[in-house]
C-alpha cells in the first residue's frame, strides 16, 4: 500500500451529504473492492471525493482545512453510514496506518484503508458542449422514467440525447412507453451532443444537478458528464445504434380525442383502481361528456369505478393501460393540468401538460393493452 498520510478538518454535514449523493449516484454493486471505494484527497483547495463503478464515476469537492496534503481510498459505502450517524459539527479525517481514522470530539471511528496502487482513479470530464437550467435539466430527466429495467435491452436501458439546435433531444423507451423532451440549452459554438446514457444515472442526476441554479453538460466520442457546483459526474456512452427516425414518427400525435384532466386526481383514481386490476394491472379510462371513468375490474378482486371532471374534445373512446404506466406517465405533470391525445386502436397515448412550462417540452407516450390481451408484459 503506497504511504501517503491524509490529515483534514471538515465539517460533518457537507461531508455526510456528499458520501451519500455519492452512494446513490454510484451504488455499490461491484465485487472488486476499489470498484466499491471512494478516494478522499486533501489539498489546499480542501477535499476531494472520487469514485468509479468501472462505467460512471463521479467526483465532489467539500470545503476543508487540509493539515497534510495526501490522499486515502476506503468504502464509500462504509464511509456514507458512518458519517450518517455523526452529529458533531465537524470532524478530522485522518490515516493512521491501515486505517482511516474518523475522529470528533468524542468518538473515533476506523475505516480500513483500500490499496491506493489497484484504485481506478476516475478521468476528467471532456470538454463542455453546452448549458442548462437546474431547473429545465431536472424536468428532463424524467424521461428516465420510461426506461427499460432489463439488462438484456441494453439500447433500451438508456436515455438517448442529441443537439438539436436550441434544444437538446433527450428520449428514453421500453418499447411499451416512450417519454421525451426537448429543454432549451445554450451550447457552445460549434459543438454538438450525440449520446446514449444510462437511464438510472440520469434519473439521479436529476434529482441532484436539478437543485442547482444551472447545470453544464460535457461529451466526446464515447464520453458524456455533467457538472455542477462542486460536482462532476461521468459516463460512457452505449455504443449501440438507436431507432432515432422510427421513434420520433412516434412523437406526432394524431388524437382521435383530447382530454384534459387534472394530473393529481386522475393519478389519484388510477392508484385506487390498480387494487381491483387484477394480475394484469389493467385500468380502463372511459371518456365521456364533460367527464373521464375510471375503472378497474377482476372476478377474484372486485371492480371499481370512479368519475373525474375532465374537459373533452373528440370522440368517447374507451382504452385499457397498465396502471403502472399511467402512473408513471402522470408524475412529470403532478400539481398541473394535464393533457391525454388518445389516438386510434393501439397507436399510444400522448400525455403532456395543458400549459407546457417555458424551456421545456416533456412528452410521455403509453401504449394500450389489447382489449382481450393476456400476454402483455413490460
Amino acid at each position: 500500500m503506497r504511504a501517503m498520510s491524509l490529515d483534514v478538518t471538515v465539517g460533518t454535514g457537507p461531508l455526510a451529504e456528499a458520501a451519500a449523493q455519492l452512494l446513490r449516484l454510484l451504488p455499490v454493486r461491484a465485487h472488486q473492492p476499489a470498484l466499491a471505494g471512494v478516494l478522499l484527497r486533501a489539498d489546499a483547495e480542501g477535499l476531494e471525493l472520487a469514485a468509479s463503478d468501472g462505467e460512471a464515476w463521479a467526483r465532489v469537492r467539500v470545503n476543508a482545512t487540509a493539515h497534510t496534503d495526501g490522499e486515502a481510498a476506503v468504502s464509500r459505502r462504509a464511509l456514507a453510514d458512518t458519517l450518517a450517524t455523526l452529529d458533531a459539527p465537524q470532524l478530522r479525517l485522518c490515516t493512521e496506518g491501515a486505517r482511516l481514522a474518523v475522529r470528533t470530539d468524542r468518538a473515533r471511528f476506523a475505516l480500513p484503508r483500500l490499496d491506493l496502487d489497484s484504485f481506478p482513479r476516475p478521468p476528467q470530464a471532456p470538454a463542455a458542449v453546452g448549458v442548462l437550467a437546474g431547473a429545465d435539466w431536472r424536468a428532463a430527466a424524467a424521461v428516465a422514467g420510461a426506461a427499460s429495467r432489463e439488462d438484456a435491452l441494453p439500447l433500451f436501458t438508456a436515455v438517448r440525447m442529441r443537439s438539436a439546435g436550441a434544444v437538446v433531444s433527450m428520449l428514453a423507451t421500453d418499447r411499451f412507453r416512450l417519454a421525451a423532451a426537448r429543454p432549451a440549452w445554450s451550447p457552445e459554438p460549434g459543438a454538438e451532443l450525440d449520446v446514449l446514457v444510462p437511464a438510472a444515472l440520469v434519473a439521479e442526476l436529476g434529482r441532484q444537478a436539478g437543485r442547482s441554479a444551472e447545470v453544464r453538460l460535457h461529451a466526446e466520442e464515447g464520453r458524456f458528464a455533467l457538472s455542477w457546483l462542486g460536482w462532476t459526474v461521468g459516463t460512457t456512452s452505449l455504443a449501440v445504434a438507436f431507432p432515432d427516425r422510427q421513434l420520433d414518427q412516434l412523437l406526432t400525435a394524431q388524437a382521435e380525442a383530447t382530454v384534459r384532466v387534472d394530473a393529481d386526481e386522475l393519478a389519484a383514481a388510477v392508484g385506487r383502481a390498480a387494487h381491483y386490476a387484477g394480475p394484469r394491472g389493467a385500468v380502463t379510462l372511459e371518456l365521456g361528456d364533460g367527464e373521464l371513468c375510471v375503472r378497474g375490474s377482476d372476478p377474484l378482486s372486485g371492480e371499481s369505478s370512479e368519475t373525474l371532471k375532465a374537459d373533452l374534445l373528440g370522440d368517447r373512446l374507451t382504452r385499457q393501460y397498465q396502471a403502472r404506466y399511467l402512473l408513471d406517465a402522470l408524475r412529470p405533470f403532478a400539481g398541473r393540468q394535464a393533457r391525454l391525445e388518445i389516438q386510434s386502436a393501439l397507436r399510444p397515448t400522448a400525455f403532456t401538460a395543458a400549459s407546457p412550462e417555458p424551456g421545456v417540452d416533456l412528452r410521455y407516450l403509453v401504449v394500450p393493452l389489447r382489449p382481450a390481451d393476456t400476454t402483455h408484459h413490460a
